[in-house]
């Protein structure tokens, strides 16, 4: 088999890719293929890893966005990482199954626990007992990631996710990349590329940060792609969405409640939503919602009190979400769609007093619904980075705290993805240094490149190539 790295650059889109602003993308997608993906529903991390993985969409691997409602428990979670979850043979499974001497090393890429891989590495905090958040990384063998931290330094945890969250993360992970390529030599090296999709939503594709981010990510590409001729591998870089601009925004929980079907628990740390008590509640995810529903009655009750707000542009159910690539337990009764230029936000309480002691942190598993107001320090704070201090200084005197620096207004993101873009330059993108042919197969007929093709051209890429 020959060698190949398979780089995820989160939010690029094929329209960003020119000879002025990415010549490295740029150069590479000349000497080989560059082709605009197709999208799939909902365009977020977590399914579109999935369907990449797989090759199918989430009717059939089941990971119908970056968290959901589990069937039989009715418990809401989001991020959860188990390799498992998703169901289906994936590339590494399959080129396993083909020839027994693959390897494979996968950093950063989602679904990293309990892998079928040789190598990983994958953020993964420790929770001791007292409350506390300890940033690590989890890797297996351990050694694989204790000899990166002990040459690379530490992971930048801090921005990986969060007000800082930036270049930084990305630069570790390419580094970590280059080693695992030249000191282990895996058949197949996949890595993670977060950072471009940070200022995209914090203020917009177009904005002069969001466009600094992008070159700094060609720069990234052009160190790895270097390292991958010097190693003998292709290059395969593939993207999940792109990140539209948005200027509104919508709290299908709040109405919901309004409408008596979302219920939330009365707690001496704010309000709590409860999926037990609720005959109706949205997990929201950047432009889409599951929401989930007790009976055929409140199903009805729910889609009247959603279709009211302005910013849903659609609601799927029945034959709609099936058509839709969703007809899966583990997604909602109904299927929520934002307007273009809308997204959704989790908040489902009213006032300053009900709000829960989770919401002004960064808490990614709590919150019922992703929050981009996390990569935000709230601007209303006088001195932010003094409470931060005053935050971290209480942590290592052994106090309790609350790294309470997120701010709650939604107006603050200009950013948002979710939705199958209109015109395909603005969706995902395939680029490789192999041309289109016998290795990685031919464009679609519309001369794009489906998501779900992209496991097969990356195992033909490693079988002939």
């Amino acid at each position: 088999m020959r060698p190949v790295l398979l780089l995820d650059l989160v939010g690029l889109t094929p329209r960003q890719v020119t000879p002025d602003r990415t010549p490295n993308l740029h150069a590479l997608g000349r000497r080989g293929s560059l082709a605009p993906m197709g999208s799939i529903l909902p365009a977020v991390t977590c399914s579109a890893q999935a369907t990449m993985l797989t090759g199918t969409l989430p009717t059939d691997h089941g990971a119908v966005g970056n968290g959901w409602r589990d069937p039989r428990t009715f418990e809401v979670a989001l991020w959860r990482q188990s390799n498992h979850l998703v169901e289906g043979e994936k590339i590494y499974e399959t080129a396993k199954r083909r020839d027994a001497s693959f390897t494979c090393a996968k950093l950063f890429w989602w679904w990293n626990m309990g892998a079928a891989v040789d190598l990983s590495i994958t953020p993964r905090p420790y929770y001791p007992a007292d409350g506390r958040k300890i940033p690590a990384i989890y890797a297996w063998p351990p050694e694989f990631g204790t000899e990166a931290e002990a040459e690379l330094g530490p992971f930048p945890f801090f921005d990986f996710w969060g007000p800082k969250a930036g270049l930084p993360s990305s630069r570790w992970i390419a580094d970590a990349a280059i080693r695992t390529l030249r000191k282990e030599r895996p058949t197949l090296t996949m890595a993670y590329l977060p950072h471009l999709d940070y200022d995209h939503q914090r203020f917009g594709p177009g904005d002069p940060r969001s466009l600094r981010a992008l070159q700094d990510l060609d720069v990234v590409v052009g160190d790895l792609v270097a390292a991958a001729d010097e190693a003998g591998a292709a290059v395969v870089c593939v993207s999940e969405y792109g990140i539209r601009d948005v200027s509104r925004h919508a709290a299908p929980n709040l109405a919901l409640r309004d409408a008596g079907l979302m219920h939330a628990r009365s707690t001496p740390d704010g309000d709590v939503l409860d999926p037990f008590g609720s005959r109706a509640f949205a997990l929201v995810d950047h432009q889409v919602a599951h929401v989930y529903c007790k009976d055929d009655a409140s199903r009805a009750e729910a889609r009247r009190a959603l279709e009211a707000l302005p910013e849903v542009g659609a609601v799927l159910e029945g034959d709609a979400r099936r058509d839709a690539g969703l007809d899966h337990p583990n997604a909602g009764d109904l299927v929520l769609l934002s307007e273009p230029d809308a997204w959704f936000t989790y908040t489902y309480w009213r006032g300053a007093g009900a709000e829960p002691d989770f919401a002004r942190t960064v808490d990614i598993h709590r919150k019922p619904g992703y929050d981009p107001l996390e990569m935000f320090l709230d601007p209303a704070l006088k001195l932010p980075m003094l409470r931060v201090a005053r935050r971290v200084a209480q942590k290592k005197l052994g106090m309790r705290y609350l790294m309470d620096v997120i701010p709650l207004d939604a107006g603050l993101v200009k950013g948002s993805h979710g939705l199958v873009p209109p015109d395909p330059a603005d969706g995902p993108v395939w680029i490789s240094s192999e041309p289109f042919g016998p290795a990685i197969g031919e464009p679609d007929a519309d001369g794009g490149v489906a998501m779900t093709s992209v496991k097969e051209r990356v195992l033909g890429l490693l079988e002939r190539g």
